[in-house]
């Protein structure tokens, strides 16, 4: 019996799944996860830290007999070689699973930054079930939390933590927050209204040491403190002390480092198969190694607007790869044609930091010889950023406009030639809709606006 075993128990790898076992009912399938939980999505955390949901609610199939259902085998296991001569994975436990295809769909991994005490106690990340209950327990009403990194991930957990109503301090290396989705006129803005809204912000500044204090919580450690002299103020010290490259030190109760994640592929080493900063994958999402596919956020896959193979670590963008995978990997273990193919991925951002929803599609920060438009109305918390590569609109960064957001991304991702409408949009970026509905109609790509209009 054909076998296909797929490495993470992601949005990725479930999808993967799902789409095999349709297209083909008797063969075999085992998902590989690294987490004792039901799969899960990582992008529900933030709602389970905020309370709206439980832990049930983060779970990708509701049903507790789903997988089961379907006769797909879930396996809880840490990978730790991919033997492609023999066609095979090891696991961490000692176990070898062998396969006819292979899906690497085991997602990203938080970066841990080289910084003294980063490990103490109290310090964690927001990436996985394990660390959501961890803040949960700490980040109660009141208590002092610092943030290390205000990138896309950083803001989203930001919208979380302020939910529980904490005192919330957050530190990014960058010169503006999001410095990796967001210009200098869109991050500041961003910090601006963060800052507004009661949240501690250093933009510039690096965590320099962390230092883990106990707290004496005893009424007896309290008395020892006070009979050698120490005040009760002191004796009652927060466990953290988060010294900062500003020459500041921030009392914590909890740290949470979101400093970035990346591709989760150390296993491979070895391998054969091909990775750059992701694995690198063609149209059909194979790998260097025929019968061996990635998808997700450990994939690297071609971008149409940059021209370029990137990762683009968004849940979409990890649909769409998980089922053209899926499909191939049917057609290559039945000796078929693999005719799914991979239109580009996705460079799409939209985020909510406190109320304020900002975007980011394609290359934000333009190209070189491309031309420009921008329009800012801080009084209005209003931005505006249009990146053009003769008439195609390569790339926009928008905060505070939320009308025409699937207009923005339409226009990127159709590469529509605007003709003379990007002369007008050059003068005016607020023609978005107009330019839209001329150019795209008259290429046959406006149902998009259809849509837009009636909202």
């Amino acid at each position: 019996m054909t076998h296909h075993l797929i490495l993470g128990a992601g949005p990725a790898g479930v999808i993967a799944a799902e789409t095999i076992r349709k297209h083909a009912p008797a063969d075999s399938i085992t998902v590989v996860g690294d987490e004792r939980e039901p799969p899960y999505s990582r992008m529900a955390i933030p709602y389970l830290l905020m309370g709206k949901v439980g832990e049930s609610g983060t779970y990708l199939r509701k049903s507790t007999s789903h997988f089961a259902d379907l006769k797909i085998k879930l396996v809880q296991g840490s990978v730790t070689k991919v033997d492609t001569a023999k066609k095979a994975v090891a696991l961490a436990n000692g176990e070898v699973i062998a396969f006819d295809t292979l899906l690497i769909a085991t997602g990203s991994h938080p970066v841990q930054p080289p910084i003294p005490g980063i490990d103490s106690p109290g310090v964690h990340t927001c990436w996985t079930m394990e660390d959501a209950r961890a803040i949960m327990a700490l980040a109660t009403e009141g208590a002092r939390v610092l943030q290390l990194g205000a990138g896309f991930i950083g803001c989203i957990i930001m919208e979380a933590l302020a939910a529980r109503g904490v005192q919330l301090s957050v530190v990014e290396m960058g010169d503006r927050m999001v410095p990796r989705k967001m210009g200098p006129t869109a991050g500041g803005m961003i910090r601006d209204w963060v800052e507004a809204k009661g949240v501690q912000v250093f933009t510039g500044t690096r965590v320099e040491a962390i230092e883990y204090r106990a707290t004496a919580q005893s009424g007896l450690l309290n008395k020892l403190a006070s009979a050698i002299g120490l005040g009760q103020e002191e004796a009652n010290k927060p466990h953290l002390q988060v010294r900062l490259s500003n020459g500041k030190t921030v009392a914590a109760d909890l740290v949470i480092s979101a400093a970035g994640v990346r591709p989760a592929i150390g296993f491979l080493k070895d391998s054969g198969i091909t990775c750059l900063l992701g694995v690198l994958t063609d149209q059909h999402l194979q790998t260097s190694v025929p019968g061996i596919y990635a998808a997700g956020d450990c994939a690297e896959a071609f971008d149409k607007v940059s021209g370029k193979a990137v990762v683009s670590a968004i849940q979409p963008n990890a649909a769409e790869q998980a089922r053209v995978a899926a499909l191939n990997m049917v057609a290559f273990a039945h000796g078929r044609v693999q005719a799914a193919e991979l239109k580009g991925v996705t460079q799409i951002n939209v985020l909510d930091t406190l109320g304020l929803i900002s975007t980011s599609f394609g290359d934000w920060q333009g190209v070189s010889g491309g031309e420009h438009a921008e329009l800012t109305d801080k009084a209005t918390g209003r931005h505006l950023s249009l990146q053009f590569k003769g008439d195609v609109l390569v790339g926009c960064n928008s905060v505070g406009w939320t009308d025409h957001v699937g207009v923005m991304r339409g226009l990127v991702e159709g590469q529509i030639k605007l003709g003379e409408w990007k002369d007008a949009l050059l003068k005016d970026p607020t023609q978005l809709m107009a330019a839209y509905l001329a150019s795209a109609q008259a290429q046959g790509q406006w149902s998009g606006a259809q849509d837009e209009r009636r909202r």
